[in-house]
This record gives C-alpha cells, structure tokens and sequence, in this order.
C-alpha cells in the first residue's frame, strides 16, 4: 500500500526497507543529482524497458545540453509522473523532487510528516525542436485530474497537488495559461492546477529517482496508455510557416513548385512512393505540415500515394474543381496552401470510404525512426500500432 496514512508505526529498519519496496516513502538517503554526461550533451540512457511500461522513444537519442528548456510539472506521487514524461517523445531528462515548499532541502519525511508545503513535482527538460512547451502539457494534463485539490488517484494531501512552475514569465506563462485555458473546456468544475513561478526545487533521495524503472511493480496512479491518446493528437498551424515565393523557388524542384504552387499532377506511377508503406508521417514539403500517416495509406492500384484520412481534418483545404469538364474535390494544405491532390469517395468502406488521391511531390516523407529528432514525436500516437 502506498503512503499508508493508517498510523502504521516503523518498527524497525528492516520493517522501513520493505515498505520502501512497495510505496512511495522510506528513509532519506540524500538528493541525486541531475544526469551528467560529457560537456554539452545529454544522453537518455539505454533501460531495459519494463514489461509494464512501453518502450522510451528517447532511448539513444543524444540531446545538446545547450538547446534545453526546462518545465516543473506537480502531479501526484512523482513515481509515476516521471516514468509517464519521461516517455514523452522529445524529454531528456526526468528529475523528482520538491517544489516551492517553505524550508530548503527538505527530505521525504519532511514533507509527508512535517508539512513543509512542498509538492513532489518532477524537473522536465526536454529539446524545443523536438516537442513544444504546450504539446508538453497537453501530454500532463492527460493523466491529472486538475479539478482535485491535493489529490491524484489514491494520493491525498498538500504535497499530491497538481502544478505548473516556471522561471520565464514573458515567454512560458501565456502559453501555459493558454494551455489551462483549452483544458478547462474539457472539465465542468473549475481547474485548480497551481500556476506559479518556481521559488526552489530540491531533487528527491536517490530511490525515488527512475523509481518505477528500477521497482517495475511499485505504485503508479498513471495511465500510460495515454501516451497514444489520437483524439488529442491536433496540428497546430501556428508551428508551420509558409515562405515567400523566392524561398519556395529555391527549395522545390520544378515540379514540385508546378504541383505545389500551380496546381498541376504527377504522372501516375512516376514516384516510388505510391508503393511504399514504410512506417512514418507525411508531411507538406513547403511548410513541414503533418498531413498524413502511414497507418491511413493503402494500395488503391491508382498510382498516386492514397490514404483514407488526414492527421487533422482542420489541416485539409476542401476546394471544387471543375477543371476537365469534371467536377471533383481538390484538396490543399491548410498553412501553405499546396496544392495536394484529390479526394474521391470510392476509398475502402471498412476505413470511411474515401480516398485521398495526393501527389508524392507535395509531401515529404519521415520515416518513423526519425520522427523524434526531427520534431514530430507528438505525432507517433497516429503512426504506432498499439
């Protein structure tokens, strides 16, 4: 039982070292200190990943210390929210500890028994070319309850409540109160999710640190299935950009600008793509846009890459075409406005029944090993079979 808060008195070491085995308190045995690597360069090492956990889309990926941004989340016991963000596709690094309490270096008991006011919060630092501050949060508040005061799962008390802290005012506030501010429209009660400035944080002893990798069968109150929630999987069109027509020139092959930008077709059959069904995302060659997955692509026999839906419907332009004395659905992207294709109505009927007929040279193709490191992690929930 975690936390027991029944009065059970410790009798004894021994009786100390088996509840440590199986909840989240025990005797302090000091602070660890934060990963350290070589100079410049943090590294996620590899874990044998845990039968009860999935694999970590960071594992091998050698993050530069220099481009991290930091971001204190509190969300109950620190076990499983660090696990949880540790897996999230673009973090370095994982630290629990204490946040924003009344005393300095305050120890496990401290802040059960002493009421130092801390909150176990967990130290994310993770690559903003890999994953946004807002896309962060919108994987936290996937397995919080913000409406809750002090309380997460079987957790009560001050230090279980749930918080924001940050140190950049100017640049992470508005977009964690604009994070806040989408989430309370899922909630009937009022949030109560603490968002303040950062006044300290002091890691946790050295046991609580990647506690469920080494106790795979410890307390977790953290689903981790919602590391794959699809539904709230959105592309935000404010992280794409459409570049000047000069830009555009340069970047693109003639017939990719024709296709793109003139609104012409490919030959049927004259890109491999069309055939190939490797896992990973398709995305707008002018903006990098998600547009489409592999999981949603078939052999339609057309000879044009096919899919039975886009990512986002929101970054799908619906235009009539009545080029060729015919009448058809021409589809574009939503912030770069290439033109991508056609979408027709005879797709299998099994998966929606429509069939996005696009041109391979309107897309760029990102294989799913390299979906992290160049950005797109947010987006391997659509990609993965689970």
């Amino acid at each position: 039982m975690k936390k027991s808060r029944n009065g059970i008195v410790l009798a004894a070491l021994i009786v100390s070292f088996a509840l440590v085995l199986v909840s989240c308190g025990g005797a302090a045995t000091g602070n660890i200190v934060p990963l350290e690597t070589q100079p410049g360069t943090t590294s996620v090492p590899s874990k044998e990943p845990a039968s009860l956990f999935p694999d970590n889309p960071n594992t091998g990926i050698v993050f530069d210390e220099s481009r991290l941004e930091e971001i204190w989340l509190a969300g109950g016991c620190f076990w499983g929210l660090e696990a949880y963000m540790d897996r999230v596709p673009g973090v370095a690094d994982v630290v629990s500890g204490y946040a924003n309490g009344t005393t300095e270096n305050p120890s496990y008991e401290d802040v059960v028994y002493k009421g130092t006011g801390h909150a176990e919060t967990v130290w994310v630092k993770y690559d903003p070319g890999m994953i946004s501050l807002d896309e962060i949060l919108n994987y936290f508040f996937r397995v919080i309850n913000p409406t809750i005061l002090n309380q997460q799962g079987n957790d009560v008390g001050s230090q279980y409540r749930t918080g924001i802290y940050y140190t950049d005012s100017k640049t992470e506030l508005p977009v964690i109160l604009e994070s806040v501010e989408k989430e309370q429209e899922n909630h009937k009660a009022v949030i109560v999710t603490e968002v303040l400035p950062l006044v300290h944080f002091y890691p946790a002893e050295e046991y609580h640190q990647d506690y469920l990798d080494k106790n795979p069968t410890g307390y977790c109150h953290i689903d981790f299935d919602k590391l794959y929630d699809e539904e709230a999987i959105e592309v935000d069109p404010d992280k794409y950009f459409k570049p000047d027509d000069i830009a555009i020139r340069a970047m693109l092959t003639d017939e990719q600008y024709n296709v793109t930008q003139m609104g012409d077709t490919e030959f049927a059959f004259s890109s491999e793509m069309h055939e190939k069904f490797d896992p990973g995302i398709y995305v707008d060659i002018v903006t990098g846009e998600p547009l489409f997955s592999s999981r949603d692509k078939y052999d339609s026999g057309c000879g044009w890459p096919s899919f039975t839906k886009p990512i986002d419907i929101e970054s799908i332009i619906f235009l009539q075409d009545y080029s060729y004395d015919m009448v058809r659905t021409e589809v574009r992207s939503r912030t770069g406005n290439s033109h991508l294709g056609h979408v027709f109505t005879d797709g299998p009927k099994d998966r929606g029944g429509l069939r996005y007929c696009i041109n391979s040279v309107s897309l760029r193709f990102i294989p799913l090993e390299d979906m992290v490191e160049e950005g797109y992690g947010f987006f391997l929930p659509v990609v993965q079979e689970h």
